[in-house]
């Protein structure tokens, strides 16, 4: 039987091996999605994205949902949900059991929640007179229920800046069962946070490379009162809305067309910038005005969400690559994250996109603009480094590494993040790490991630992997959705590939020097 593309596609999915019914029946979903035509674009955009040099995320061809939503969970509790026929939390286990519902009915581009909520502010009202052993009882039991139910490494939740008795609890369970999902971000802030609650979070990272660790007193600054939540890999978004879209930009890909350094600032990334915002607004358009989603969804019309606060994130990635072909295209030898010119030139590229989504109103985003973006790459990308940071491989010193990084990170609202990966001796001596992230913080980092070298745990883009399940993904699968995106990731042996990071020493002399 003669089949097209599409059926061919289709089939080829429902024939893999590899590949869960439930998976199975995710792609088919999205290659229906995809066969559908797609929204409606200029012929320079609609080029722009078909050469890649701007790319929709594969998104889909016609966007049915954001691709990141942040129900207000506090107020889920609170109220219970007529649609779901919830009456509000009376105690722990009504909470427990509430979220564990509602996550089911939370879309995301992946399908699945990619945000659980900041638990411990969430679930501390339903405390009552439970003793720790009982909550820790429950909780670990949601713990394993979130990645046996929900095996996505995308989805994530929030914990902190307040010391409290479901932080640590969830802390340490998370430590012991070393899961892959969920992700998670330890919100840390200097003038709230004890030092000790932070070391136990540093503990947690030399065994699991969890959690991210957030800056509070720098991001909050980008958000209102409502607040904001870490979402996917590191993406900081407002609560009780999200990430309506994410389209980025190669930054190598422009530099390749530029002629030097000037043509690029002054001619090419303009333009690109303008068909990236022209992609964006015309996906946007789409969501919010054809596909319904805003107005039948009841997350909106029970107030858990609301359309003006959700943001289009306007994405980069490549820096490091459109740096060094500038630099030689302009005949000069400096380097991205080596050389101090070679790092300014980066900054000034930051600036440039910063002012220009500033400058830019889009009808349908929180406050009437897009949110800069560093793109974190997917695991299809080649021969180009995620978002700012410095190639694989390449890596400096990690006090080098901040310096020469942390000037960008004021400019990503929506997020930008590194990862330091550390030698395994760190474990002898966690507290070196910890003061390698107050430094990162002190000089300006927005978002603090380590891996650690011999765990089987570790960081790919921004999610996590288990190098056991790569390994056997080929011959057995994996319930995990994520983990075959892990497994094409490592097939970069250039530059977007975890085999290729450099593991490094943090000594003595690096710590006391940024006390």
């Amino acid at each position: 039987m003669q089949m097209n593309e599409f059926q061919q596609n289709c089939y080829d999915i429902v024939t893999d091996p590899n590949l869960s019914p439930k998976q199975k029946a995710n792609l088919l979903a999205l290659a229906a999605e995809n066969n559908l035509p797609y929204v409606d674009l200029d012929s320079e955009t609609q080029n722009a994205l078909n050469e890649r040099v701007i790319c929709d995320m594969y998104e889909g061809h016609a966007p049915y949902k954001p691709r990141y939503v942040l129900p207000d969970y506090a107020k889920f509790l609170k109220q219970g949900s007529e649609y779901l026929e919830l009456e509000p939390a009376k105690n722990f286990d009504d909470a427990i059991n509430m979220l564990t519902i509602a996550y089911h009915h939370v879309p995301s581009v992946t399908g699945m929640p990619v945000y659980l909520g900041c638990l411990d502010q969430v679930l501390l009202p339903y405390v009552g007179d439970l003793t720790e052993d009982e909550l820790y009882q429950r909780l670990r039991h949601f713990w394993i229920m979130l990645d046996r139910n929900l095996p996505d490494a995308f989805m994530h939740a929030n914990i902190g800046p307040y010391d409290n008795i479901i932080c640590r609890l969830i802390l340490r369970i998370d430590r012991e069962l070393k899961q892959v999902a969920p992700n998670l971000t330890f919100i840390y802030d200097e003038d709230i946070t004890p030092e000790a609650l932070l070391s136990v979070a540093i503990e947690n990272i030399c065994e699991t490379a969890k959690p991210h660790i957030a800056n509070n007193k720098m991001i909050k600054k980008d958000f209102d009162e409502k607040g904001y939540g870490v979402v996917s890999c590191y993406n900081s978004l407002p609560i009780a809305g999200g990430g309506s879209t994410l389209s980025r930009i190669n930054l190598k890909e422009v530099a390749q067309r530029s002629k030097n350094i000037e043509d690029f600032l002054q001619n090419s990334l303009p333009l690109y910038c303008q068909l990236q915002l022209n992609l964006i607004k015309a996906r946007s358009a789409f969501l919010f005005e054809k596909s319904n989603f805003f107005q039948n969804s009841f997350l909106i019309k029970e107030g858990l969400i609301d359309a003006n606060r959700f943001a289009p994130m306007f994405g980069i990635y490549a820096m490091a690559e459109a740096v060094n072909i500038l630099q030689e295209k302009s005949g000069l030898s400096g380097r991205y994250g080596q050389d101090e010119d070679a790092n300014e030139l980066a900054t000034t590229i930051s600036k440039q996109l910063a002012d220009f989504v500033e400058t830019h109103d889009i009808k349908y985003a929180w406050k009437g603009k897009a949110m800069l973006h560093a793109q974190s790459g997917i695991s299809t990308d080649r021969g180009a480094t995620p978002g700012l940071r410095i190639p694989y491989g390449h890596e400096p010193d990690p006090v080098t590494h901040i310096m020469a990084l942390f000037k960008h990170h004021h400019y990503y609202t929506s997020g930008i993040s590194d990862i330091l990966t550390i030698d395994e001796t760190i474990k002898n001596n966690p507290s070196a790490l910890l003061q390698i992230c107050k430094a990162a913080f002190k000089f300006g980092f927005r978002e603090f991630t380590a891996n650690i070298s011999g765990n089987d745990l570790v960081r790919v883009t921004g999610y996590m992997v288990r190098l056991s399940d790569i390994k056997k993904y080929k011959e057995e699968g994996s319930r995990i959705n994520t983990t075959f995106l892990g497994s094409e990731a490592a097939q970069d042996t250039v530059n977007n590939s975890y085999l290729c990071r450099t593991p490094r020493v943090i000594s003595h002399e690096q710590v006391m020097g940024n006390r």
